[in-house]
């Protein structure tokens, strides 16, 4: 029996030691990197919701945070917006290294409104939750 618990113990303990591992990305470093990447603008975020709307010059893409963390609406991210897959980003307003996956990409304004409705169905219950309009990324178009 003691050896039992003893073992049980030691199993838990290395399971919350092995789960409470992160990998950290050294962002400056890798800065020019990244700044080189597209440049998208978070137009949707919900503390909620795992999905969040990036609106880049291409259109509009919905990323599923696959990371602890999450951007904000107004944060500034670089990285691949324009192909589905899980990668990482650099959410240069946090200044950390996120990971997520693209789900949709290249949708209008009314296409990314539709898609986020079927991702997040509180947000089509929401009546104030809209996606906004970058006013930096408007200006990088008519360029």
């Amino acid at each position: 029996m003691k050896k039992l618990t003893l073992l049980s113990t030691f199993v838990v303990l290395i399971a919350v030691f092995i789960s409470s591992c992160v990998r950290t990305v050294n962002v400056n470093a890798d800065e020019n990197y990244w700044l080189n990447q597209e440049r998208g603008d978070v137009v949707y975020s919900d503390a909620y919701c795992g999905y969040y709307v990036v609106e880049t010059l291409y259109g509009y893409s919905i990323l599923r945070s696959t990371g602890s963390s999450r951007p904000y609406e107004g944060d500034i991210m670089y990285g691949n917006f324009g192909n589905y897959g899980t990668r990482n980003y650099y959410n240069y307003s946090a200044g950390i290294v996120v990971s997520a996956q693209v789900v949709e990409f290249d949708l209008s304004y009314v296409d990314a409104q539709i898609a986020l409705e079927y991702y997040c169905p509180s947000y089509g219950k929401n009546a104030e939750a809209r996606i906004k309009n970058s006013g930096a990324v408007k200006i990088a178009r008519s360029k």
